[in-house]
């Protein structure tokens, strides 16, 4: 997907085919071997991956996450995604991205820690606050970037807190940055409805995925009044014409840890949620869950992809041939992640700090900026949403790249 996505930008930009590869390939793969001792005295030893895709305009910067299917060639599409999305929001990083094939969830808490900790020593060769900065993504949070942080402060002696984001605030975190991204989600699905001249009361929303991003971005439109009528996570899935209690799901997920035994009047089959009726549809889970069958199938007037990569290339084909829909392409919604992320590793480089209500009007200042320059190149140019994001993106870096020229 990453690949089709950016020749297709390649040829609508008339890069040269001797400087594709050197736009598209990673600098640096890495594959590693992290053993640990386990809770029964045995010992176990899972793969762990780390891609850094190019450090032209600063240090690498993307997630870390923990996950069964995680493998090398997922972690450096991702990190190739997180290239172009940072290009777009005009942040100082090239991408990265890396992550673990474990699920967390068989671990205990002391073999979680284990596995954190020896992930980061043997990345300690690789990784620092002007060459990588870690953060966390599936299966990880704010403890683990903060086994991240100390395992990094123990190596040079002294705390660096900057070596990763998303850490809780009392250790150097930023306010405001668990919820970055379904806040940033939520306000450019209220920006694309501005742009449509649509009132949001009355609207309804599908969200598939209520994790970090998924759930947030639900409260979110809940409380601007719009009715929250699907949502789904991997264990449950539920649609109500009538529409949801998002705190009500969202205190259910805090207690018991997910969707399942919310509700058996409401259950719905997963794979058909994403066609239903809406206005809003919100893929919040994971990559090519839109397909072109489904893309042929969804009914809704904003596509907004929380997810990462959650559409394929035959879908955008197909939704190029649907303009009812305003699609909201995932370099530019996901966004709001990374952005806050960025505030705080520059906070932490300058050991100043700042309140949530200051980090967040400058996200949206620089999602602004972000959609207007993608939605008035779509237009200018008649192209689609992702075809305008990632033009912009990649353009950045191809100019950066040029003008440093090749060393030696």
């Amino acid at each position: 997907m990453a690949r089709t996505q950016f020749d297709r930008i390649a040829d609508h930009l008339s890069i040269k085919a001797c400087d594709r590869d050197r736009l598209l390939y990673p600098k640096r793969s890495l594959t590693i071997s992290c053993p640990i001792h386990l809770d029964d005295g045995t010992t176990a030893v899972f793969q762990g991956y780390r891609v850094q895709h190019h450090l032209t305009m600063g240090p690498t910067k993307g997630g870390t996450r923990f996950a069964p299917d995680v493998e090398i060639g997922e972690v450096a599409a991702l990190a190739v995604w997180m290239s172009w999305k940072c290009a777009l929001a005009g942040l100082p990083y090239g991408g990265a991205k890396g992550g673990i094939a474990v699920d967390p969830r068989r671990l205990s808490r002391r073999e979680l820690e284990a596995l954190s900790r020896r992930y980061m020593q043997e990345m300690i060769p690789f990784t620092g606050p002007h060459i990588d900065v870690m953060a966390p993504d599936m299966g990880t949070d704010e403890q683990v970037m903060s086994w991240f942080m100390d395992t990094y402060s123990m190596h040079h002696g002294h705390t660096v807190n900057e070596i990763v984001t998303g850490k809780p605030v009392a250790a150097g975190g930023t306010e405001g940055r668990r919820e970055a991204t379904g806040l940033g989600v939520s306000y450019l699905i209220k920006r694309a409805l501005d742009r449509l001249k649509i009132e949001t009361q009355g609207l309804t929303a599908i969200v598939q995925g209520f994790g970090n991003v998924g759930s947030v971005t639900a409260d979110e439109l809940h409380q601007a009044g719009i009715k929250v009528i699907g949502v789904s996570d991997r264990d449950a899935c539920y649609l109500d014409p009538r529409g949801f209690s998002v705190p009500d799901l969202l205190n259910h997920v805090a207690k018991h840890g997910s969707l399942a035994g919310y509700s058996t009047e409401s259950e719905f089959h997963p794979k058909e949620l994403l066609a239903q009726p809406c206005d809003i549809l919100v893929p919040a889970a994971v990559d090519r869950v839109i397909d072109g069958p489904i893309a042929e199938r969804i009914q809704c007037r904003i596509l907004a992809e929380a997810a990462n990569g959650p559409t394929t290339p035959d879908a955008d084909l197909v939704l190029e041939a649907r303009p009812e829909i305003f699609v909201l392409p995932d370099i530019l919604c996901n966004s709001g992640g990374v952005i806050v992320s960025y505030f705080e590793w520059v906070q932490g480089l300058q050991r100043l700090f700042w309140k949530r209500d200051e980090v967040v009007q400058r996200l949206y200042g620089l999602l602004d900026n972000a959609f207007e320059r993608v939605v008035t190149m779509a237009e200018r140019d008649k192209v689609s949403h992702r075809t305008a994001a990632m033009a912009i993106g990649v353009a950045r870096v191809a100019e950066a790249k040029a003008s440093r020229g090749l060393f030696p």
